[in-house]
């Protein structure tokens, strides 16, 4: 058994960005913020599906050519392959959960986006 505190942990910008809590063996988890105005690359994965599920804030998510507006208390499952991009429009930080699930070391594949609007 492995009992680790949020406070434990950095986030990758600081103040901002994700905090992983646990990498492996079997998944990955932590904490992701982002501040009013940033966003989160575009990325994909080839084997891991990613979830979300949102503590604070809200917050701006693209999913293979669709734009959903999620809010605290949402759930979003994004499979493997779909591009997703995160876009914090609102005026407060947002703050989610995130896992990745098989886990693999090397499986986030970045890619060129023009974010579209809805």
């Amino acid at each position: 058994m492995v009992v680790i505190n949020e406070a434990d942990k950095e986030y990758r910008f600081g103040d901002s960005g994700p905090k992983y809590l646990q990498k492996g063996p079997r998944m990955n988890f932590g904490i992701v913020v982002l501040k009013p105005g940033q966003d989160f690359t575009a990325h994909y994965h080839n084997i891991m599906e990613e979830n979300f599920y949102i503590l604070e804030g809200e917050i701006e998510i693209h999913i293979a050519n669709e734009i959903f507006h999620c809010k605290k208390g949402d759930f979003i499952h994004v499979e493997p392959k779909k591009v997703h991009y995160l876009i914090n429009k609102g005026e407060v930080n947002f703050k989610a959960a995130f896992m990745l699930s098989p886990y693999q070391e090397q499986d986030k594949v970045e890619v060129d986006y023009k974010p579209y609007e809805k």
